[in-house]
């Protein structure tokens, strides 16, 4: 069940980012509000997959979906630039991320 909330957890951030960059610096009310409420849902999801998932594990793959997904969301919604580079940088990160999941010992 930990993996589930982690990848969950992993969603909000992606959710928070773009929320975040919806609401203009806080300056509009209901992309704020969405913003503050996936944080706090993504920080709590973390907080239950870390009592049986090591910190370093956990903490790596939680940021790592968070910034794949920001990456994805700003060239898909946002009309964010794709090169060849940041598409190699994503992969490492996914590349990463795999490993670390592979290798996790819960």
């Amino acid at each position: 069940m930990a993996w589930v909330y982690l990848f969950v957890a992993g969603i909000l951030e992606i959710v928070w980012a773009y929320a975040m960059k919806q609401s203009h610096g806080f300056s509009r009310l209901v992309p704020s509000l969405v913003t503050l409420g996936a944080m706090i849902a993504s920080f709590g999801l973390l907080a239950l997959a870390l009592r049986s998932l090591p910190l370093g594990t956990a903490y790596m793959i939680w940021t790592g979906i968070g910034a794949l997904g920001a990456f994805a969301v700003g060239i898909a919604f946002l009309g964010e630039g794709v090169s060849a580079s940041r598409l190699v940088a994503a992969a490492l990160i996914l590349a990463g991320l795999l490993l670390m999941k592979l290798t996790a010992s819960a």
